[in-house]
């Protein structure tokens, strides 16, 4: 899948990377594209809490990835995993809007704490530029449509101040210390690898388990929510763009998405089709929290980064069956 550049003519041979939560979904996606396009060395900084060894265990045998199992809210760790360093990932968090307000204290530790502290970390180990992952749930409850980086509301979940903070740090961190840094607000990102288990799994892996395990398939609310669902090569695309991106693009957020929304009874009914499991939803309650709608302008990314989704909804989603089918069996 990451046979094509997305970095252009730039030699990648001679930089190592650092990637944070380098063994969870996205994260292991892009140690897989630096492996597979030469990378100089990729670390890997991750401490399993919700990333899993085995995301990266076939990466770790080729022998230019080095694993660091240590924790974001350790500074000395982010310090040591920095030296070195040519460029930063960083997507190490807790994500999950649910498990933010269960548990605020353990989200804002590692979101905005980890994230101060990689900061520090790559501007005192002279890092040349960190991007790091931010969220669409910054909008909050503006329903403007679709949503322009300019233009936010009020956030709607300890998760989303947790993102919007890490926007504001970053801003201070270019202004004071010089640090280049890019932020990257994703919009539901999905595919293969992604956690289906679990209270705080994301939608569509979870309909996929169920659907393929015969078991009930639970929509939170009337299903007619929407979201700009985003494959997992448009988020590794928009990465390694972002890396490389001239000096105008620096200080900077970007919506990583598509442009196209789909409701999630939408998504379901592909699903169905895909799997070809034919089984009613049941609809419960709408979970506090959540936005209604969600589709994002991606000219910024486009006309700054060189952003093109390559994958559409569709085609990424017919991909993620394919390789949950596959791990089925």
């Amino acid at each position: 899948m990451y046979e094509k550049s997305y970095h252009g003519n730039e030699d990648i041979s001679g930089y190592t990377f650092l990637v944070t939560g380098g063994a969870g979904f996205i994260g292991s996606h892009i140690t897989e594209y630096l492996l597979r396009q030469g990378a100089g060395e990729v670390r890997v900084l991750d401490n399993l809490a919700t990333g899993y060894q085995h995301n990266i265990d076939y990466l770790l045998s080729v022998g230019k990835v080095n694993f660091i199992n240590g924790d974001i809210t350790d500074l000395a760790t982010c310090h040591n995993a920095c030296k070195g360093v040519d460029f930063v990932l960083h997507q190490a968090a807790l994500g999950s809007v649910p498990r933010s307000l269960a548990h605020p204290e353990l989200t804002t530790a590692a979101n905005v704490t980890g994230f101060v502290n990689m900061l520090i970390a790559a501007k005192d180990s002279g890092v040349k530029r960190l991007v790091y992952a931010s969220s669409s749930s910054v909008y909050g409850d503006i329903e403007d449509s679709p949503k322009v980086e300019e233009r936010i509301g009020k956030q709607l979940s300890p998760y989303a101040v947790t993102k919007y903070t890490n926007e504001l740090f970053a801003q201070v961190f270019h202004r004071c210390y010089g640090l280049e840094i890019i932020g990257l607000r994703y919009f539901n990102i999905f595919g293969p690898r992604q956690n289906p288990n679990g209270a705080y799994a994301a939608v569509i892996p979870k309909f996929i388990a169920a659907l393929l395990n015969e078991e009930p398939v639970y929509i939170d609310g009337d299903g007619g929510q929407t979201r700009d669902f985003t494959f997992v090569a448009n988020a590794v695309q928009a990465n390694i763009k972002a890396l490389f991106a001239p000096k105008e693009a620096v200080n900077e957020v970007y919506n990583i998405a598509v442009g196209e929304n789909f409701s999630l009874n939408q998504m379901y009914t592909y699903l169905q089709e895909l799997t070809g499991k034919q089984q009613a939803a049941i609809n419960r309650e709408t979970r506090p929290g959540d936005v209604r709608n969600a589709l994002a302008n991606i000219g910024k990314a486009q006309k700054l980064m060189g952003y093109n989704p390559e994958y559409t909804f569709q085609q990424g989603l017919a991909k993620t069956v394919e390789s949950y089918q596959a791990m089925a069996k």
